[in-house]
């Protein structure tokens, strides 16, 4: 033996000779005194002997002449041993592992989890641990050394130790870290893993001064193999965090790879023990292993555990040091063996369950300062004790063992004193002994005072060791293992065992033999059976109502899902990240990619083509194809990269197309195109991961991906691509018990089918079958080496052939079969005899293995030609990558059904399967999104891989069961008290086809009270009616009595032997044997007494009636059904597949599942939803809460995105961005739902993303149309006809002279004053009378028309458009951060309103090119105007003001395009309040503010000072532009003034190349707002004008109104304004209505030139917003809205009115606009007879008519002559109207008058001034107010009468 000093560079060779020693293997416990509370103790040896037992060696010498060990070299004294001496497992002393001397490394483990010893098992790259381990290791605990030489050391801790270290045998000069260098080849050439390079020895004597916490060059280090890969060391453990899981360790035929001493495996130990023992590596160091290593299998999963959960949460380490330590190794040891002792025989332990038992213990034990951080953030917090005592090393052993003891030896406690490798040496020793038979798991713990302990744990269970080892397997593994088996005739013994349970001898001889005897007569009744009802369906004599198609429609929530997903869309669109532009698309295509399985890929393609989606996009014709059709699905195999190219190529060719790629079925393959767990061959694996995610997808504007899938949790880890609100969840369809959508279908699920099994109801829809179970459990003993997929199906294929048999005559087979399959298989060979059409049952049988299913089919189809049922039912083998196979019999059969012609037609679905009786083997490892018919029945799931699940492999195997039913079946849950509720075997092991789910029963059943407990058994016969092919097949002649077993049987299932039990199962399946009668009557006369027979007897009677004989098979069964106590009554002639479509299908799982779905975690939910979501995601950390069972979809998604991180084989696990928010893609979504797949009218998510595209198209559609305004021109009747026309229909421009010939038509045209006062001039005075009677007054208020347009490539757009070219224009850059903008004053003086004008220019930097600023100060000087004579064709020479209010989202403020890109000058006229939110929706718009004191003004104010100040910046263009040499006439006088809501411009063309001059042709098209005002400031003279204006348009515009080119009119809406003609003529800055006719009028009577361009005309878009509508007259003295009629407007001088928060001038002209025939009476509808109206135009309501007339010298007003007047209205009058001019006009006798002022004063100033009174007559009661308050300025009137 060589033993080294880690002192000194001499080394001692030592003679070893059992001497004073009687026991020749010594096991040497040494500790080295160093300690926390020793630290000035020197340092010394301390030692003793466990051969004799002495104790107290100081010194190595004593101790080395205790045991006879000869020094050849004298050594100092206080040199210590360097390994243990240990036995092997054949009994030899060998040198043991490296004692772990007391030092650095000891405190380094104690301080940190993470310098534990690394991972001594280096997995694959398929388990997750693999990839973190590799690429993202641990920080180095000495950060300072080289890269090199941690490389190097990382795998010293595995080499063997007779090569690690022979260099230091012969050559004692080296240094450690030479020796390291030595020892890299070495090193290299075993596996690479992570490792510990443990402290060789004690460090060297102390100082003075040293402490133990201090650096050593002999420290522990943690070693990594790259050490450039951050630290993820967290995440690698939760990756294993699963138990039952495929990916979470290497092959099973790899040995941990271990340090110190290898531990021999014993031959043969997997032949003695019949089973693989599972070692889990606990703490510390574990051995390495040899020998016999394939009977072994070794994890880290343990370890990884221990681990992450000695890693604090995240939560705390925001606080800085903390306190609060982690849960200590022995406590996580001592909690581990609490845990495997509290499991049951039959249970599997689960990591998920281990590491909440951590989390809660640690809680637990640190809740007191847990509270205090919580409460507040502890900047100095003192520590608090805790109130748990630590568990010590030393009382570690002693507490697992008494906590074992309770156990009955399932738990075996072995402690070892020196290392690990003696316990396993003797629980390997035990093993072979067979002394483990009834323990199931091994705890060796080797623990000792001053060191830390070294744990693991072996699974010695058969069962559980074999679903372990089972779990380790790779999908790919798995499939090889199975197929091996198969291939190599392992199965074969399996075969020839079954063969021998039979007493009459091999099944197939038995077949074989009742095919011969039985031939000709089963053949011909089947045959008889089976095809009666067919024929007499086809003659019409006898049909099945039953089967019928129901029509496509769409379903409430999925018209809501479909909204939701719609809303997403148009929120990514309306976010300033400008990722989606909606408003650039013109339609929609798209691509659906779904698994490469054809049934889905047919489905998915029969969905397509009766959505009638594609017709109504546009993207194919009425004559619709297949071939059509299936260019917009994508099938996820190998030639889905053609389609998909295509697919990129027209989304790059068509960028005002939107693509939608929906993604169905998303969470089938999520694998990274550079991992996989799969074969080469397979090009399926990470296609969706090189197609979705590929580059042109991610970058393309035009691409929306949407992921479909009802298990979204493995796209919700912590790297996604989809952004959380980017999610879209299913909606319940209940919220506080009210039905939200009123659907007459109740979705039917996981929830519901555990809910099933509750206290309470009828019948459990989720059961296990013990039988089978049982079975298979016993044949795992028998067969070791098999898998346990390959026995199970081999059993349950049995099972099913036994079953057939039995049912068909041969009633000894029924001992062979369970209870459960015997019922399946009745159900369905005697479903079609129930039915005059022949519908039948479909049972799935699924079966993931591919080979396996191959076997299944080949069996089962063989027994059932032998057994002459190839009439009766179809086996239909279901593989992913083929289409459906049955025979010609069954096609004709579902042709008839669903009256289908064609011949060659063939069902490719298996909604299309509806009605057939049929076994589907459904195959393939994972379901593909294959639906199933209604007629779904039994779902067998009792060969799923029970020993790999995680939650969605779980849900997505239940989710075959996922069914709608009808909502008023299952509104009500009734409750049947016939059930057992505490016994789940008996749970598992009844129903009958014809049970009714509890709800189902009769209605007076319903309104009963019943039990919430089960008070009898509920497989026993009172609990519901058996099924006829039951009662036929299985029931005795005589039926012993029924005895409901009660908490007797209760009690006795849990102390019976395995024989009893057994007995027991054959009771329950007696139970089901009952004939009819014996129900209706026992159940009803039961006597109580019966209920207390002992169990014995019930036994007793149960074995009796398993012997009795069945009678005939085929005996026709009663038509007289007496009902039961629970009112159920069994129709002999009711349509099997009725009765399976009106209640959710029975599944069938393993048993293990079963227990994982029906129990429950502490927070109440299911523990499936606890496990590890999917199998390439892991968990981030063990310190992760529970999930909350009240969590919502949205709350569960968080939960995964915070607490999963995916591994390397995942899609996503690239998508990471340290510290940054911007890995999720803009452009995708998420919508997850429930399992919908019992859905033949695509109830489910297929109908609403359908749906959604169909709406998503409506919506582009709308966004590219607007409502615009249709309305003909009003008053046309009252238009002088004249025959006259000045120019042609052809001319561009007006000639000046000719145009002011033209007379000024002052009738208002314009539809939107429709209700307004018509003008009245003397040529219309007869022609009135006529529009008086046409005119009605319901017309006034109706709303008003509107039609849908398009909108062009010139439209104006508002601020929800976002395109590339509008971006720079809009003021976005492209960092997405708001243009600078500059605030500037602007003053002028204007006298009449007695004061200094004071502005506010907000200017963009990048429009400060229009301004002219002084150079000093940069003050606005001006605004730059061009000159008459520029032209340019990419300028506008006008600028534009747009007054708005109210519209800063929907004001149409980008004329980028309306311009076609020319450069202008646009100015938001906006009020001081509203600044801030139009600068910030319009960041690179100019806008001038008004002031503050025109906050309540109307339009006319905005207009007013548009006007004057425009005409001021003229002046000082005019005066800054002449110092260069330009004259003043020159200067542009011109400024646009346009409402915010013209939407587009159109054109008239007009062809006037026919023979004679009147004849034309005209059309209208779209064009740019560019082209319109380049061509009128192009009009020749254009200075000459003082309005022009164009058309507003109408659909209705007809020739006559064209024909004549210029009108001298009213122009409205649009209109360019010469600011220097029109200098003396003034905007009314009061008005709120009409300003625009009153400002036409005045323009007129100076004598101005008003010209309409005919051939333009402007679209106006109907906006419900802002404007005129964002004025409230309220009261002003409450808030509360109150509806205020205009008749209140105005009251009574000085009197209690309730005064109104409005404007007085509002008040007046809304007043006036309802009112005004109270002060005009004489003018209602008297046309004839107008109002004069002096200086204005006041809106008198459609009734009155009014005559306009300037006091101006030198106006332009009609002729007064032969005109009367029915009154006179002055309003604000000036010093232009005297006397005289008053007394030319003639009023009516009684006429009225209406004077309106300021205030009272001057209103009596007015009536003299004027000498009214000298006509008038004046009453005091005469005089109003408007209803203001006097802070408010109302307006006063004055009426009179005429004398």
């Amino acid at each position: 033996m060589l033993i080294k000093s880690s002192l000194s560079e001499k080394k001692y060779k030592y003679s070893f000779s059992p001497g004073k020693s009687s026991v020749w293997m010594l096991l040497i416990v040494t500790t080295y005194l160093i300690g926390l509370y020793v630290l000035l103790i020197l340092s010394g040896f301390s030692g003793n002997c466990v051969g004799c037992g002495k104790k107290g060696f100081c010194y190595f010498t004593e101790f080395s002449n205790h045991i006879n060990l000869k020094l050849t070299t004298q050594p100092k004294k206080q040199k210590h041993l360097k390994y243990y001496l240990v036995r092997n497992a054949q009994g030899a002393l060998t040198k043991g592992s490296v004692i772990c001397w007391k030092g650095a490394e000891f405190r380094g483990r104690q301080s940190s989890s993470s310098t534990c010893s690394g991972t001594l098992f280096q997995l694959p790259e398929s388990s997750g641990l693999s990839g973190s381990t590799s690429s993202e290791p641990l920080p180095a605990a000495n950060p300072s050394a080289p890269a090199g030489t941690q490389q190097t050391a990382a795998a010293i801790d595995h080499i063997p130790s007779t090569a690690a270290f022979s260099s230091a045998v012969y050559n004692g000069k080296e240094s450690p870290k030479q020796q390291l260098v030595k020892n890299n080849l070495s090193a290299l050439t075993r596996p690479s893993v992570l490792g510990t390079l443990t402290n060789s020895g004690p460090p060297k004597k102390r100082h003075k001064g040293w402490s133990p916490e201090s650096p050593s060059s002999t420290e522990s280090w943690n070693l990594q193999l790259n050490p450039q890969a951050p630290n993820r060391i967290k995440n690698d453990g939760g990756s294993l965090s699963s138990l039952p899981h495929s990916a979470l360790v290497g092959p099973a035929s790899s040995p941990m790879v271990g340090s110190g001493e290898p531990v021999s495996v014993p031959d043969n130990l997997l032949k003695i023990c019949k089973a693989k023992p599972v070692i889990f590596k606990g703490h510390g160091n574990f051995p390495y292993l040899c020998g016999n290593i394939n009977d072994v299998i070794v994890s880290p999963l343990l370890y990884t555990c221990y681990r992450n959960s000695q890693s604090l949460s995240r939560a705390y380490e925001q606080y800085g040091a903390s306190t609060i330590q982690p849960i200590s190794e022995e406590m996580q040891l001592l909690l581990t063996v609490y845990y495997l002792v509290q499991l049951a025989s039959d249970q599997v332990p689960l990591i998920e369950d281990l590491e909440q038992i951590f989390m809660r213990s640690w809680r637990e034990s640190h809740l007191s300062e847990i509270r205090q951080y919580q409460q507040a953030i502890p900047q100095t917090f003192p520590q608090v004790p805790s109130q748990i005592a630590p568990v010590t090393s030393a009382q570690l052993p002693w507490l697992a063992g008494l906590a074992a003891s309770s156990c009955n030896d399932s738990v075996h406690i072995i402690e070892c004193s020196y290392s690990l490798a003696e316990g396993l040496s003797e629980m390997f020793k035990l093993l072979i002994e067979g002394k483990l038979i009834k323990t199931n798991y091994v705890v060796i713990i080797c623990a000792s005072r001053n060191r830390a302990i070294d744990s693991c744990i072996v699974i010695t269970g058969k069962y559980q060791a074999r679903v372990l080892s089972e779990s380790m397997l790779t999908p790919s593994d798995y499939q090889k293992e199975v197929n091996y088996q198969l291939v190599t005739g392992k199965v074969e013994t399996l075969g020839s065992f079954f063969s021998t349970l039979c007493p009459e001898g091999d099944i197939d001889l038995l077949l074989e033999k009742f095919y011969q005897e039985n031939r000709g007569h089963i053949s011909s009744s089947l045959s008889a059976s089976v095809n009666k009802p067919t024929a007499l369906n086809g003659t019409g004599t006898a049909a099945c109502t039953s089967y019928e198609i129901e029509r496509h429609q769409i379903r409430p929530f999925q018209l809501a899902v479909a909204q939701k997903l719609l809303s997403h869309i148009c929120s990514i669109a309306d976010s300033s990240t400008q990722n989606l532009d909606l408003g650039s698309f013109e339609k929609i295509d798209f691509l659906i990619c779904v698994p490469p399985s054809e049934v889905t890929y047919q489905q998915t393609l029969f969905h397509l083509w009766h959505s009638g989606i594609l017709l109504e996009l546009g993207l194919e014709k009425e004559h619709l194809t297949k071939q059509r059709v299936e260019q917009y699905v994508m099938k996820l195999d190998a030639e889905a990269q053609l389609k998909f190219k295509v697919f990129l190529q027209n989304s790059m060719q068509n960028p005002h197309t939107l693509f939608v790629l929906i993604h169905d079925h998303a969470h089938w393959d999520l694998m990274s195109a550079m991992h996989t767990l799969y074969p080469q061959t397979e090009l399926s694996t990470g296609l969706v991961d090189r197609l979705l995610n590929c580059r042109e997808v991610k970058e393309a504007p035009n691409i929306v991906t949407l992921h479909v899938t009802s298990f979204p949790y493995a796209l919700q880890t912590q790297h996604t691509h989809i952004s959380p609100y980017n999610e879209i969840h299913w909606p319940s369809s209940y919220s506080n018990g009210v039905d939200l959508y009123h659907e007459n279908k109740k979705y039917f699920g996981l929830s519901e089918f555990i809910e099933s099994t509750l206290s309470g109801h009828s019948i459990p829809l989720l059961r296990y079958d013990s039988s089978f179970e049982a079975m298979v459990m016993a044949l795992g003993k028998r067969f070791p080496r098999l898998h346990s997929a390959v026995i199970r199906t081999f059993v349950l294929i049995q099972h099913y052939s036994a079953a057939m048999m039995a049912v068909c005559g041969l009633s000894q087979m029924k001992n062979y079969t369970s209870v459960e399959t015997l019922e399946i298989t009745q159900n369905l060979i005697n479903s079609s005899r129930q039915c005059p059409s022949g519908h039948g049952l479909m049972v799935v049988l699924r079966i993931p293995c591919t080979p396996l299913a191959a076997v299944a089919y080949e069996r089962l189809y063989n027994v059932r030609e032998r057994l002459a049922l190839e009439d009766n039912f179809e086996i239909i083998l279901g593989n992913p990558n083929s289409g459906i196979t049955i025979g010609k019999h069954f096609v004709e059969q579902l042709k008839a059904w669903q009256k289908i012609e064609d011949v060659d037609w063939r069902p490719q679905t298996y909604l299309e399967l509806e009605g057939l009786p049929c076994i589907l083997i459904f195959s393939g490892m994972d379901p593909q999104g294959e639906s199933l018919p209604r007629s779904l029945r039994y779902c067998d799931l009792r060969l799923i891989n029970s020993s790999s699940l995680v939650r969605t492999t779980l849900e997505q195997e239940l989710g075959l069961a996922a069914y709608f039913v009808n909502s008023e079946i299952h509104t009500e849950k009734a409750v049947v008290n016939d059930v057992l509720e505490s016994d789940p075997e008996k749970l598992s092991s009844t129903d009958n086809e014809d049970e009714e789910v509890a709800t189902e029963g009769s209605t007076s059943e319903k309104r009963s009270p019943m039990k919430r407990e089960r008070s009898h058994s509920h497989d026993s016969a009172s609990s519901s009616l058996s099924s006829k092919a039951s009662i036929t097949a299985f029931c005795s002649e005589s039926s012993p009595p029924l005895i409901a077993a009660g908490d007797t049987a209760k009690s006795s299932q849990q102390v019976l032997s395995n024989s009893a039990e057994e007995t027991t199962n054959n009771y329950e399946r007696q139970k089901q044997k009952v004939d009819k009668g014996a129900q209706t009557t026992i159940s009803k006369h039961l006597p109580p007494v019966t209920e207390q027979l002992d169990t014995k007897q019930n036994i007793k009677s149960a074995q009796i009636s398993i012997t009795s004989s069945s009678s005939s098979p085929f005996s026709s069964s009663s038509s007289s059904s007496a009902p039961t106590h629970n009112s159920f009554i069994l129709q002999t002639s009711q349509c099997s597949m009725t009765k399976a479509s009106k209640q959710p299908p029975i599944v069938f799982l393993p048993k293990l599942v079963y227990d994982i779905i029906t129990s429950t975690d502490s927070n109440g939910l299911p523990k499936s939803s606890s496990l590890l979501p999917y199998h390439s995601v892991m968990w981030a950390s063990s310190f992760r809460p529970l999930m909350s069972k009240m969590m919502t979809c949205t709350e569960q998604s968080l939960y995964y995105r915070q607490w999963t991180v995916p591994k390397p084989i995942h899609m996503d696990y690239n998508n990471r961005n340290e510290g940054r928010m911007d890995t999720f893609h803009p452009r995708r979504l998420l919508l997850s739902g429930p399992p919908q797949v019992c859905n033949k009218n695509k109830i489910g998510k297929t109908g609403a993303y359908l749906q959604f595209l169909s709406i998503l198209s409506r919506m582009l559609i709308r966004l590219t149309e607007v409502d615009v305004y249709d309305e003909e021109e009003i008053n046309i009747n009252i238009k002088e006809e004249s025959d006259q026309y000045y120019c042609q229909p052809g001319d561009m421009w007006p000639d000046l002279e000719t145009f002011k010939k033209m007379p000024f038509d002052y009738t208002i045209h314009d539809p939107k004053y429709e209700d307004a006062s018509l003008i009245c001039s003397k040529l219309q005075t007869i022609n009135s009378e006529e529009r008086s009677m046409s005119r009605r007054q319901e017309d006034m208020y109706t709303r008003r028309q509107t039609t849908r347009m398009r909108l062009s490539k010139y439209a104006a757009y508002n601020t929800y458009h976002h395109c590339e070219q509008c971006h720079q224009y809009m003021g976005f850059n492209p960092r997405y951060q708001l243009y600078e903008s500059t605030l500037h004053a602007f003053a002028f003086s204007y006298s009449m309103l007695g004061e200094e004008i004071q502005l506010h220019f907000i200017i963009p930097k990048s429009k400060e090119h229009h301004f002219v600023f002084s150079q000093p100060g940069r003050q606005l000087e001006s605004m730059r105007l061009p000159l008459v004579t520029d032209k340019s064709e990419d300028y506008i020479k006008s600028p534009t003001f747009t007054p708005t209010t109210g519209r800063h989202e929907h004001g149409l403020f980008n004329l980028y395009h309306a311009m076609d890109g020319a450069s202008h000058l646009h100015v938001l006229v906006v009020k001081e309040y509203e600044m801030a939110i139009y600068k910030k929706y319009w960041p690179n718009h100019i806008m001038l503010v008004l002031p503050s004191i025109f906050n309540s003004a109307g339009v006319g104010a905005a207009h007013f000072l548009i006007k004057e100040l425009s005409y001021h910046n003229l002046e000082l263009e005019r005066n800054r532009q002449e110092e260069l040499g330009i004259k003043p006439q020159d200067i542009w006088p011109f400024i646009v003034i346009s409402d915010d809501s013209c939407v587009m411009w159109n054109s008239v063309e007009v062809d006037c190349s026919g023979d004679r001059k009147s004849d034309y042709m005209w059309t209208e098209r779209n064009v740019s707002l560019k082209q319109i005002l380049q061509h009128i400031e192009a009009t020749p003279n254009v200075t000459h004008y003082a309005l022009i204006g164009m058309r507003k348009w109408s659909s209705k515009t007809n020739s006559a109104e064209i024909k004549e080119p210029f009108s001298c009119c009213h122009v409205h809406d649009f209109i360019m304004l010469n600011v220097d003609l029109t200098q003396n003529v003034q905007y009314n800055q009061n008005r709120f209505t009409c300003d625009d006719i009153d400002f036409n009028l005045r323009v007129h009577s100076a004598g101005l030139l008003i010209c309409r361009f005919n051939h333009f005309s402007v679209m106006k878009k109907q906006i419900a917003v802002g404007g005129q509508r964002s004025f409230h007259i309220k009261s002003k003295v409450s808030d509360t809205p109150v509806s205020i009629s205009p008749a209140q407007y105005i009251c009574a001088p000085d009197s209690k009115h309730t005064f109104l928060a409005a404007p007085a001038q509002l008040l007046l002209e809304k007043y006036l606009q309802y009112h005004s025939h109270r002060f005009f009476p004489l003018s209602l509808k008297n046309y004839s007879h107008p109002v004069l109206s002096v200086d204005c135009y006041l809106n008198l309501g459609p009734q009155i008519a009014v005559c306009y007339v300037s006091s101006r010298p030198h106006s332009l007003n009609i002729s007064s002559s032969g005109l009367t007047f029915s009154g006179l209205l002055l309003y604000l009058c000036d010093s232009f109207v005297v006397a005289s001019f008053l007394k030319k006009f003639h009023f009516l006798k009684g006429a009225t008058l209406c004077v309106i002022c300021q205030d009272r004063n001057s209103l009596r100033q007015t009536v003299v001034r004027l000498e009214l009174e000298d006509e008038w007559q004046f009453r005091l009661r005469d005089e109003f107010q408007t209803a203001n308050a006097k802070e408010d300025r109302p307006l006063f009137f004055l009426t009179g009468r005429h004398i």
